[in-house]
């Protein structure tokens, strides 16, 4: 089989007489192809330092070249602290397409770079060394039971590896199978201790082994095939150094097959029955490699979708936000103009403003009374923090202290705090801040003096309630005119204006009004209150439903008046009909109210 192919003794290597004849000479290395032997040697250097990490052994040297001394696609030389590797395995690939150094270069050759951690593994774990006059037979056993023994001993400190070792039984195992060293039951015996093997230790699965298992347990039988596997199942918990076991547990494996053999025939295509066992087994393990990696592949697909999506949504918010500044910037202007949502000016006679007006004695009673109820809303209690101290200041607490008395009495380390301390503090009352989009197409007339007038109001009360407090109100319709403007200073004059567009553009008000007013930002009592009728064009809907979206899930209360029964629903907001459209002001100062009164 192939187990002795893997850890070598130099006696036993072919070519080492003509390694030492090169000794003979000056001491140049025998005649290659310089470019070859150059690559070959980096890949070899690279292979060495990746083995510190994979056997934990710094003493090690790899050497990497076209065909091997001992014949096997790679091998370890205990004695010489040496591993081959044959540079055949890493085909199709040049020597300058590899670079072991590199972590994850390893997964462009995965099948050369199994058979590579097998040795490590061999290295790191196989440091046992046979008693001299020890029967060959027997140290062959052991050297096969440790085949699957070293690569269970690896995978319990590298569990990553085991891809990579399923790759390497395809190329270490199906080449020994159909030119075994070993004939009639030991082939069999062999074939069972590599592939079932390496199944208990969890390289292999269950579901992928069963055609060997099977014919195994018809060529052996089912009580030696039994017997064999309690022998490999007991050398995969030998220790590494432990030689006298793992010998031992040779010896039973070889007396089991002399007891059995005469009495098991053997099947004149065994090789063939065997090779197309572990051929199944194989074709089933590269199914199954295959169907990890896509599904592998499909999960980073997945996954880097999900990255490039997220940063393109960012990117867009990020866009959108620039976007809504610089229109903010242009739609709060001094002047008063009327702009298009890009910030440029609207052409003439788009301007829905037709005037201003001192406040009447109703207006100015409300704004009064709705800033007394703001107050009143964003009060907050003092909060009170107690705390218990051993010693001064604070109140004596007198039942702490004869607890404490009686602790001290008894000769106990005194643990009772007889002094408490209360510390008040008062709670900031939150600012409020209150936004108005206000439709203005030809549908909305009636809504033009009552939110005048709610406008004024809320953007009086809120100055006289709290220096920080804001309100803005905007008229869209497929332009966008600042009404009130998200200023600490309460509007002098009622402004007055008349709805007469056509289409509309509420997801850029509410753009304007989330930038000027901070309406995502929590900290204060958020509202965005929306006059319309929403009869909108899909895509207008699909906009303002999206920012709407936004603004809930930050926080922000959104409260839909409509005038008319007719009028839809904007999903997402608080549907208010107001049959009287004189009843807007007291609506909007009752919603902003609770918002505040919400605010923790």
């Amino acid at each position: 089989m192939s187990a002795h192919h893997h850890v070598q003794s130099p006696a036993t290597a072919p070519d080492d007489d003509a390694d030492l004849a090169r000794w003979d000479d000056d001491g140049a290395p025998p005649a290659q192809p310089r470019s070859s032997s150059d690559a070959w040697l980096r890949v070899g250097a690279e292979l060495g330092d990746r083995l510190v990490d994979l056997s934990g052994r710094q003493d090690l040297l790899v050497t990497c070249r076209p065909g091997t001394r001992s014949g096997a696609p790679a091998a370890f030389f205990p004695t010489l602290g040496e591993v081959e590797f044959d540079a055949r395995l890493f085909a199709p690939l040049q020597p300058h397409e590899i670079h072991p150094r590199i972590v994850g270069d390893e997964d462009r050759y995965p099948a050369a770079w199994g058979v590579f951690v097998h040795e490590a593994a061999h290295a790191a774990h196989s440091v046992w060394t046979q008693p001299a006059g020890a029967d060959p037979r027997v140290v062959e056993a052991a050297l096969l039971l440790e085949e699957s023994r070293v690569e269970g001993a690896h995978l319990i400190t590298r569990p990553a590896d085991r891809t990579y070792l399923r790759t390497s039984a395809r190329t270490l195992v199906m080449p020994d199978i159909a030119h075994p060293t070993l004939q009639g039951i030991e082939h069999a015996a062999g074939v069972a201790a590599l592939v079932l093997g390496r199944r208990d230790v969890g390289i292999l699965d269950a579901g992928e082994t069963r055609a060997v298992a099977d014919l195994c347990e018809t060529v052996l039988g089912a009580n030696l095939l039994a017997t064999l596997t309690r022998i490999w199942t007991a050398a995969h918990q030998c220790a590494d150094h432990d030689a006298t076991t793992m010998l031992a547990h040779a010896q039973k494996w070889c007396d089991a097959l002399d007891t059995a053999a005469p009495a098991l025939p053997v099947p004149e295509n065994l090789t063939d029955l065997l090779c197309g066992a572990v051929g199944v087994v194989m074709d089933s393990t590269a199914a199954t490699d295959a169907a990890d990696l896509a599904a592998q592949a499909a999960a980073t697909n997945a996954v880097a979708a999900q990255s490039k999506a997220q940063a393109q949504d960012r990117a867009q918010r990020a866009g959108q936000r620039r976007k809504a500044a610089a229109t903010a910037k242009s739609v709060f202007n001094a002047r008063g103009t009327t702009v298009t949502p890009d910030g440029t000016p609207a052409p003439h006679g788009s301007n829905p403003v037709t005037g201003t007006r001192r406040p009447t004695a109703a207006e100015q009673s409300a704004a009064a009374r709705l800033s007394r109820a703001l107050r009143a809303a964003a009060y907050r209690e003092r909060t009170e923090e107690r705390t218990t101290s051993p010693t001064p200041p604070g109140r004596l607490n007198m039942r702490a202290a004869l607890a404490r008395d009686a602790q001290r009495a008894a000769g106990s380390v005194p643990t009772a705090e007889p002094f408490t301390h209360t510390r008040r503090r008062n709670s900031p009352t939150p600012p409020l801040r209150v936004g108005i989009a206000v439709d203005v197409s030809g549908s909305m007339r009636a809504a033009c003096a009552p939110v005048a007038s709610a406008a004024w109001i809320v953007a009086r009360a809120a100055a006289l309630t709290d220096p920080d407090s804001l309100t803005a109100t905007i008229a869209y319709d497929m332009h966008l005119t600042a009404l009130t403007r998200p200023t600490h200073r309460a509007p002098e004059r009622v402004t007055t204006f008349d709805a007469k567009g056509g289409h509309h553009n509420l997801g850029d008000a509410i753009d304007v009004l989330d930038h000027g007013l901070e309406l995502r930002r929590p900290g204060a009592g958020r509202l965005l209150v929306i006059v319309t009728d929403a009869r909108y064009g899909s895509d207008e809907t699909a906009q303002a439903v999206t920012r709407v979206k936004q603004l809930t899930t930050a926080g922000c209360a959104v409260l839909q008046l409509t005038l008319t029964a007719k009028s839809h629903h904007l999903p997402g907001t608080t549907l208010l009909h107001l049959p009287q459209p004189s009843s807007a002001p007291v609506a909007i100062a009752t919603a902003a109210t609770d918002a505040i009164r919400r605010t923790r």
